[in-house]
């Protein structure tokens, strides 16, 4: 008797250690499925503030007061809410270095900055310029649809220009450290051959030879300063020693309405921390009266520039605004 009773004392024990971690178990699901849920609603939340970032900043960009519009120079603009914030950087394509109307030079002097030897920044160059031009003949060190077959690849060189700067990494000897180092500088959408000096950001600058670099920082500041005070843009630095042929200086006219595409990055922050960002490339349609003011021509929910919010993105914050200026 004595025996059966320890027994039972032995199982029931049993039984409520095996119940206790049970609802151990049970619990820590609950928790884990508790901050699941609520770091799915954080995210979906600051989401739709860089969402909302995006419609102000198609606003902004439509407003009839050239002194109020914002400028697509890579400038910052902020606003602030009780719990979150978000900052909108613009930049216009035209900007940027088109690698369907950049000659051959300004190419060359783009991949001279780019972080691999001077061998294959010019096989870069040169298989640039065949992939985009319309004969099968091979530039010096270039590459046409043979080296293409020769390297094992399916598919040939399009002879014809560029339809997004994705496509560069078909070219032959691209790699991914190279694309995406072009990545934030080139664009299709331009159509100039050159650079309007007055919209490029400071990493468009940084690699134009033809910019004294020692001045490219009081340049920004500069312009900064003029674009808080609703004046032109300053005049750009070139170096002493270039002619400027390459490039357009088209000073003052960073204020009027843009007509290439936009690059548009919106970054929220939430008051928990939660960050969300949506990078989008648009384009003032040709006739707003049919349709949506601005077509989407690109999406992404990320940015590999670095977060808009980081203290070397303080000297680009040119207007902060608080969330009521835009709900009238």
């Amino acid at each position: 008797m004595i025996r059966q009773k320890g027994f039972a004392l032995i199982l029931v024990l049993w039984v409520l250690s095996l119940l206790t971690i049970m609802a151990a178990s049970f619990a820590l699901s609950m928790r884990r499925e508790a901050a699941i849920v609520t770091g799915s609603r954080t995210n979906a939340q600051a989401m739709a503030v860089a969402e909302s970032g995006l419609t102000i900043a198609e606003l902004m960009l439509l407003n009839p007061d050239q002194r109020q519009r914002w400028h697509t120079d890579g400038s910052i603009y902020q606003i602030d809410s009780a719990e979150s914030a978000v900052r909108i950087r613009l930049l216009a394509e035209s900007g940027k270095i088109d690698i369907n109307s950049a000659d051959p030079i300004r190419l060359q002097g783009l991949m001279a900055y780019a972080p691999v030897d001077a061998e294959r920044q010019t096989k870069l160059v040169n298989s640039i310029v065949d992939w985009r031009d319309a004969d099968d003949l091979v530039r010096i060190a270039g590459a046409e649809k043979k080296d293409y077959k020769a390297a094992g690849l399916s598919y040939r060189p399009r002879n014809q220009p560029f339809q997004s700067i994705e496509e560069l990494q078909l070219v032959l000897g691209m790699d991914e450290q190279v694309f995406k180092w072009l990545e934030g500088l080139v664009t299709v959408y331009s159509g100039q051959p050159e650079v309007d000096l007055t919209q490029a950001a400071r990493e468009v600058l940084q690699v134009l030879p033809e910019i004294d670099g020692g001045l490219i920082d009081s340049y920004i500041a500069a312009r900064r300063e003029n674009t808080i005070n609703g004046l032109p843009a300053p005049a750009v630095p070139l170096a002493a020693n270039s002619t400027g042929q390459s490039i357009a200086v088209t000073a003052g006219n960073s204020g009027r309405e843009q007509k290439t595409a936009i690059t548009v990055v919106a970054e929220a922050r939430l008051a928990d921390g939660t960050t969300a960002v949506i990078k989008a490339l648009i384009k003032k349609s040709e006739n707003p009266a049919e349709q949506l003011p601005f077509q989407i021509l690109k999406w992404q929910r990320h940015a590999d520039d670095g977060s808009l919010f980081a203290n070397e993105k303080n000297d680009l914050l040119v207007g902060q605004y608080a969330e009521p200026e835009f709900n009238r």
